[in-house]
């Protein structure tokens, strides 16, 4: 009974909750009906599509620049957005930067540094726009099955992936935000990576400040958009502050000019390279070719085309035009031009006339030298002087095509700057852009402005000790900035070094004024020659070159001759193996110690007899010497102007040492092909004779007691002008001692370095008769036995210590095992026989010094036991 109860009044309940919700959504509906109006639809909601943004909308509040690829600009914020049109999706373009400012501190990212080229492709991928590096290195006959797998394990490089803001289908337009493109470093590294070794207390750049970092000019034209962005690399704080071209350490700017490039579309004639002759190249590998030497490396050259074909001589249809920039000192500027036009010559026997065309850049131009469209002659007077002169050009990496050049100069060449780092400090004398470790630094650089601006300073002092004219200084300078602007224009034109072409004349010749009156002194003007200075001051000619060397003609022949037939080219390069037309460059030559084999190709020499030619420069330097402390000595003045001049006569002894020491162990090498008419073997040790001669030359003028001699009264004025705070970190005291020994060392580190000992070991296989014991102990000889016996003077007790350590090293140094077990036994040899002779016989200095011989060499000889 009382369950129905309950189940009855729980059905009543549910029933009155049913008709109380009913009762309340009739009166929600009710209130509804009566808010609408009369015959008012319902209409259900649903979701909006939001409208896309058209180009033109994203970009009202931009201003346009036209050109290959039209460019916003947002008036407000700066920012930019770039057009790509279908028409340009898969299409492949260059992309090319240069520095437009910089500072050394930077790592050598200076003005005008160019930074190269490469091709980029255009691809679109689903809602965004890629810029795609493109592999040019290797190549694949099409008519191959083996093209078919071209990209199988090469790689690519997608530079940058950026989403399409909006797209234009009827006009067939993209449109992507370019910030990050150029503002961050997409398509070039700027920042230079840390180098091994570097000390931690070096200047650093800070990382780049992308809120600083800005863009600073556009220029877009019909082929190519041209940006210069420059960049601001930030630290809160910095341990060194850098050099006095920086304002601020802690924010340094570098300023950069990128230009994207239409590929060129023209009857350009690939031409490809050959070892007899030395161009700039692209090097590409033919991947599909069974030869041992399997390359189809392009040639840098113009596209230079006659005006009538048919004529043997002919203008071009357009002429490889030079401005000279209006930065240039005006005295110099008809030097100049005639140094630029000086390679028509070269041309007219390739068969063009007036193929090089020189102007001045208006003071009213509207364009400067960043805009790639013109070739410029530069000038800058930079703090730090990074080069005298240089001249890059930039290329099509696909053909080789030159598209581009320009030659950058210092005002430094004009001075009596010295820069101090080459002149004193031994471990910089041999480094140069050439030397550089990366690759681009390779093909980029010339150090040639460094090596004509010591040689004129040198010069300079032969000059004034002997009293010469001022009509005389003139015409040195004028032919040294003739010569320089010739070689810088000849890498434009795509050439290289020629460090071998030094031994056109003889010494006699060379000092014959009137035979050598108007001639390239070398065989050509790409070498880094010696300075014409004679031993008879009454004989003085010719300084430096003052037109194209024969190789040169011959060069240029090679690579903008309209060759008809493969034979006309063959024929050339059949000419190779004339004396006048020998070549070796930077990768041959022997400027380092160690590096390379030929003798002949070496910076600082000069004639066919380099012995002798370096003879008369020691001979002319200590002359000089004797006196100059009388001739650079001005009432009033300081005596900077005198420790110059010493300096500058001391490094020249050196480079002629340097020269000299690369003939022991030397090999000529004769790059001639199999059975050409004229040939050599390729290998051919220099003679006994002129390694006894070298081997003699270095025991007088380098290793001798009196060797390093000067007036004693000299040492005592060699002091430099004060200024500030200079001495604050150092002593200012000249370090004779130091400076000496860090020459001699210079030379031994060449002739006891472990390629020069293992060569002359090898080369007495195939002829060479100056054997290592005899050459080892002739070295041993050099060094002490002029005065073991008796008193050492202070510089030839620095040289015996550094030689006796130098063997020890050989024996028990980090670096032993790189020797050769000869070399080793040689080494043992001269060390027991320097024991023997170092008795205790002299004051007590040498004693001392003898000891000190003895305690090296039985501790040397207990760690080998």
């Amino acid at each position: 009974m009382k369950l129905k109860k309950r189940i009855s009044t729980k059905l009543i309940c549910f029933v009155l909750t049913l008709v109380l919700f009913s009762v309340s959504e009739n009166i929600q509906a009710q209130k509804r009906k009566k808010g609408k109006k009369k015959n008012q639809v319902e209409v259900i909601d649903k979701p909006v599509k939001k409208k896309e943004k058209t180009i033109a909308d994203l970009v009202k509040s931009s201003k346009k620049i036209e050109g290959l690829f039209p460019i916003y600009q947002d008036t407000i914020t700066g920012s930019i957005q770039m057009i790509i049109s279908d028409d340009q999706i898969n299409k492949e373009y260059i992309y090319f930067s240069q520095v437009a400012n910089g500072v050394m501190d930077a790592g050598r990212t200076i003005r005008g540094s160019y930074k190269g080229s490469k091709v980029f492709k255009i691809e679109k991928y689903f809602n965004k726009i890629e810029f795609i590096t493109q592999n040019t290195s290797f190549y694949f006959d099409p008519k191959s099955a083996l093209s078919k797998s071209k990209d199988a394990n090469i790689s690519n490089g997608n530079m940058a992936s950026i989403k399409i803001e909006s797209h234009d289908k009827k006009k067939g337009l993209y449109l992507i935000k370019a910030d990050n493109l150029f503002l961050a470093e997409t398509l070039s590294q700027i920042k230079r990576p840390k180098s091994p070794g570097t000390p931690p207390t070096a200047f650093k750049l800070g990382s780049l400040n992308k809120a600083k970092t800005k863009i600073n000019a556009i220029r877009n034209y019909d082929k190519n958009t041209d940006l210069v962005v420059e960049y601001i690399y930030s630290s809160p704080s910095v341990l060194n502050r850098g050099s006095n071209a920086l304002a601020d350490g802690r924010n340094v700017s570098i300023k950069v000019f990128h230009s994207l490039i239409a590929m060129p579309e023209n009857d350009y004639e690939i031409r490809y390279d050959d070892p007899r002759v030395g161009y700039f190249t692209t090097q590409v590998d033919d991947q599909t070719s069974t030869s041992s030497t399997s390359y189809r490396d392009l040639v840098h050259r113009w596209n230079l085309k006659k005006k009538d074909p048919s004529a043997a001589v002919s203008e071009p249809v357009e002429p490889i035009t030079w401005w000279i920039e209006n930065s240039t000192p005006v005295e110099w500027r008809e030097t100049i031009k005639k140094a630029v036009l000086q390679w028509n010559v070269a041309f007219e026997k390739a068969g063009f006339k007036n193929a090089m065309a020189v102007k001045i850049q208006p003071d009213d131009a509207n364009w400067d030298a960043g805009d790639i469209r013109y070739n410029v002659l530069r000038w800058t007077s930079s703090p730090q002087p990074p080069f005298g002169g240089y001249g890059p050009s930039f290329v099509n990496p696909k053909t080789g095509q030159i598209l581009g050049a320009d030659i950058m100069l210092e005002y430094v060449h004009f001075t009596n700057r010295v820069m101090y780092d080459k002149l004193f400090n031994l471990a910089s004398l041999n480094e140069t852009f050439e030397n550089s470790n990366t690759e681009e630094d390779h093909t980029m650089y010339c150090s040639l402005g460094h090596v004509m601006h010591e040689n004129t300073l040198f010069g300079n002092a032969v000059l004034k000790a002997s009293d010469a004219s001022d009509l005389e200084m003139k015409r040195m300078k004028k032919e040294a900035m003739t010569s320089l602007i010739m070689h810088e224009v000849g890498h434009t034109l795509g050439l290289n070094h020629n460090m071998k072409a030094s031994q056109l004349f003889s010494p006699e010749q060379l000092a014959d004024a009137d035979f050598i009156k108007g001639k390239c002194l070398t065989g050509s003007v790409m070498d880094y020659a010696a300075i014409n200075i004679t031993k008879d001051r009454t004989k003085q000619g010719q300084f430096y070159d003052t037109a194209v060397g024969p190789y040169d003609v011959w060069a240029i022949q090679f690579g903008y001759t309209p060759f008809k037939t493969e034979l006309e080219r063959t024929k050339l390069l059949e000419q190779s193996t004339k004396p006048e037309l020998i070549f070796g460059n930077d990768a041959d030559d022997m400027r380092a110690p160690g590096k390379a084999i030929d003798p002949r190709v070496m910076i600082g020499d000069m004639s066919n007899d380099q012995i002798r030619y370096s003879i008369d420069r020691f001979e002319t330097i200590n002359t000089i010497m004797s006196g100059i402390k009388d001739k650079f000595t001005k009432s009033g003045q300081s005596y900077q102007e005198l420790r110059q001049a010493y300096y500058i006569l001391s490094s020249q002894r050196i480079d002629a040492a340097n020269v000299v020491s690369r003939f022991i162990g030397g090999v000529y090498v004769d790059r001639a092909m199999a059975k050409q008419n004229g040939e050599k073997q390729p290998y051919t040790p220099v003679s006994l004779k002129d390694q006894k001669r070298a081997m003699a030359t270095l025991s007088k003028y380098v290793f001798a007691p009196d060797a390093f001699n000067a007036p004693n009264n000299l040492y005592n004025y060699l002091a430099m002008q004060r200024r500030g705070f200079d001495f604050f970190r150092a002593t200012e005291d000249p370090k004779i001692h130091s400076q000496v020994l860090g020459y001699q060392k210079g030379v031994l580190n060449h002739l006891l370095h472990v390629n020069t000992l293992q060569r002359i070991t090898d080369s007495e296989l195939y002829g060479n008769t100056y054997k290592l014991a005899t050459f080892m102990n002739d070295l041993n000889s050099a060094i002490f036995k002029t005065d073991i016996y008796s008193n050492i003077n202070s510089f030839r007790q620095n040289l015996q210590l550094a030689y006796t350590n130098m063997l020890i090293n050989m024996l028990t140094g980090k670096q032993s095992n790189r020797y050769t077990n000869h070399a080793k036994s040689m080494a043992l040899y001269n060390l027991k026989n320097i024991k023997k002779m170092a008795s205790n016989t002299g004051n007590i200095a040498s004693r001392a010094h003898k000891q000190h011989l003895r305690t090296l060499i039985d501790n040397a000889l207990k760690e080998i036991k």
